[in-house]
């Protein structure tokens, strides 16, 4: 999966239809730097391996190194409390994994844009595996990738401008 990009294409009804509806802001769009820092944090210092950003819905499931089989929900309010980072013990970025840190600011940055780039065709949720280096994103048209995070960053640009 690594060196693949995976493309799945959704509901044919919701694409059809993809250009009669528009994004509206949201609280998580509003706050979108705020959310994203605190992902960048959770992944860096705090034990946290796969983080997904539910856009549209206002939510962040989290996986961590030392409870992998038990994903954690945070829905808008909590994840913009600025004390959520503390309920998780701080723990140095796993060496198990295989992006290295200063791509994840730069794998959050491409999921603001593609949340921002457009009104029709948006980024609904984000994904980020640090341990597989996976990222995944679902958009609006009702389309899902999954891909190297090092492919992602360096085609991104070109595939969603």
């Amino acid at each position: 999966m690594n060196r693949r990009w995976l493309q799945i294409r959704g509901d044919p009804s919701v694409r059809q239809f993809v250009f009669e509806q528009a994004r509206v802001a949201n609280e998580f769009d509003k706050h979108i730097d705020e959310v994203l820092a605190r992902v960048e944090v959770l992944l860096l210092g705090h034990g946290v391996f796969h983080a997904k950003v539910h856009f549209s819905t206002g939510q962040v499931t989290l996986w961590l190194l030392n409870d992998p089989l038990r994903y954690r929900v945070h829905i808008k309010e909590e994840f913009l409390d600025p004390e959520l980072c503390n309920i998780y013990p701080r723990l140095s970025y796993t060496g198990e994994a295989i992006v290295p840190s200063p791509e994840i600011s730069r794998v959050l940055a491409e999921f603001k844009r593609l949340r921002t780039l457009d009104n029709h065709i948006y980024l609904r949720a984000g994904s980020l595996n640090v341990v597989n280096g996976l990222v995944g994103l679902n958009f609006s048209c009702d389309g899902s990738h999954y891909l190297n995070y090092a492919e992602f960053l360096a085609r991104a640009g070109e595939l969603y401008a």
